[in-house]
């Protein structure tokens, strides 16, 4: 525990250690708020009274890094994933590609164990104090990081969205007379309230909340595995599976990996002398375990639908996923409905890290969206968020299936350029100069990245298998989605051939 001299999480360095910064509005970011008399400065001195984080994207300082839990690190993944999101996740399986059971698990387990490695990977610069997106300066340039934060804010934008819905399909299956855009309306409310509060908070809240989540789900696996109701769907063969099976695992690894473009937003104030392999396996087992357990219990319960107008089928058709965990509970009467209440709170947990990432990545923009104090981006993101929840409400399945597999494609290539870069041309942590991340000058100029992006979509198109385009090669794979895989292989290979000639050319 900190002494009594030692500085909060969400608090500055003392005033002795600032210096005044006359040429803007006095406020001086990443050092202290206790200057000026701009409506910036006045604003953010207000937050501190509230102990609201006024920090944004300015970079960490070792004083304040005093994050010393590592249960923190797999805490905050833990809970964000042992949530009805990744339930419905693992009800696509049959829903949707028309798996069978033995299938779907084994596409949950090997796509799951791919896609976390980039956020666990990722996880590993926090230390350093930057925020993820900031970081990707180093890999992508000034200007070129922008084109990604855009994509960052959309994805960040359509997780929040997507698992809003599902939390409110389970609040309307508990009681018919809640319709949906209240529903959503009030988890939105709820995690605008822990997100506005900033790092310190979204922590805290993730630390102890997955656990009555984890009752709820042992609850759910109890109660069905009593019931019998479970069928073994035997697996098929041929192409057809091939596709159904890619395209399935494209799902599963985008879902997986969405948090990869802003793991080091949760790193930051841990010590920079924390041990890369602690934080690595810490989120490898905060993503692992909730991720599993809870997909492959979707999968189960879904078999259950195969019986012919069984409550199961009934309460899926009426409420999705709300409806089929309803009619799992359904024996414990008032106790079931309760567990349902817990479940549709726990979108909380897995939306906090959308809509506090979503208000740094804004900042990221332009010196402009930095002069708005990064709680003021998280009530504006909540807005679009439901503007975006309600309409898609009724239509969710169709939503999370293109949406995840958007998360897949852009993640992919943004991990592939990253990777490259970091293990090729830095060769390792050593090969970075923390404090060029705001000098435009001595960043890469983003050429090459731009162009191994532009060739990474090129292997996304021939690769991906939507209802309104199937590519050339997902052809040949039954039909299947194979868009991440070529997306990364293709942007890793034409980064590798371009960067050399960025760095002879501009000598950066």
């Amino acid at each position: 525990m900190a002494g009594a001299h030692d500085f909060d999480l969400e608090k500055n360095p003392p005033v002795a250690q600032s210096v005044a910064d006359n040429s803007s509005d006095g406020a001086v970011p990443g050092e202290s708020f206790t200057y000026g008399n701009s409506l910036y400065a006045k604003i953010q001195r207000l937050a501190g009274k509230l102990n609201i984080e006024q920090r944004g994207i300015e970079r960490v300082p070792a004083a304040e890094q005093t994050d010393t839990s590592v249960f923190n690190i797999g805490s905050m993944w833990l809970a964000a994933n042992m949530v009805v999101s990744s339930f419905a996740i693992g009800v696509l399986g049959k829903s949707i590609y028309g798996l069978g059971f033995v299938d779907a698990i084994l596409t949950v387990l090997f796509f799951n164990l791919l896609g976390i490695m980039t956020v666990c990977f990722f996880s590993c610069f926090g230390p350093f104090g930057l925020r993820q997106m900031v970081f990707s300066r180093f890999w992508f340039g000034w200007y070129a990081t922008k084109g990604f934060a855009v994509l960052n804010i959309l994805a960040c934008m359509g997780w929040s969205a997507a698992n809003t819905i599902v939390g409110a399909q389970l609040l309307h299956a508990v009681n018919n007379d809640v319709p949906g855009w209240a529903a959503i309306l009030i988890i939105a409310i709820c995690t605008l309230l822990i997100t506005f509060a900033g790092y310190k908070v979204v922590h805290l809240y993730e630390y102890w909340s997955w656990i009555p989540t984890f009752i709820v789900f042992l609850i759910v696996l109890g109660t069905f595995a009593h019931s019998g109701d479970f069928i073994n769907i035997p697996m098929k063969a041929g192409t057809s599976e091939m596709g159904s099976v890619l395209s399935f695992g494209s799902a599963v690894y985008g879902y997986a990996t969405g948090w990869t473009s802003y793991a080091a937003d949760y790193t930051v104030y841990q010590p920079a002398n924390r041990s890369k392999r602690k934080i690595f396996f810490s989120t490898w087992l905060g993503l692992i375990i909730p991720l599993l357990f809870v997909e492959m219990l979707g999968v189960a319960v879904m078999t259950a639908t195969e019986i012919k107008d069984s409550k199961y089928a009934l309460g899926y058709s009426a409420s999705g996923n709300g409806g089929l965990i309803a009619a799992v509970l359904e024996p414990l009467g008032g106790f079931g409905d309760f567990c349902l209440v817990i479940l549709a709170l726990s979108i909380v947990a897995n939306n906090c890290p959308n809509l506090y990432s979503v208000a740094l990545t804004v900042q990221v923009l332009s010196r402009y969206a930095q002069r708005v104090p990064r709680f003021i981006w998280t009530v504006l993101g909540t807005g679009v968020s439901l503007a975006i929840a309600i309409p898609g409400y009724s239509h969710f399945e169709t939503i999370l299936e293109n949406f995840m597999n958007f998360i897949a494609y852009w993640l992919a290539i943004y991990s592939a350029i990253a990777i490259t870069d970091h293990c090729v041309f830095k060769r390792g942590f050593s090969g970075y100069v923390i404090e060029n991340y705001d000098k435009p000058n001595k960043l890469p100029v983003g050429i090459a990245a731009t162009l191994a992006f532009a060739f990474g979509v090129a292997g996304m198109v021939v690769g991906m298998s939507q209802p309104w385009f199937e590519g050339p090669i997902a052809k040949h794979a039954g039909g299947g989605d194979i868009g991440f895989e070529l997306g990364f292989a293709f942007s890793a290979f034409s980064y590798l051939c371009l960067r050399p000639l960025e760095i002879k050319l501009f000598g950066r």
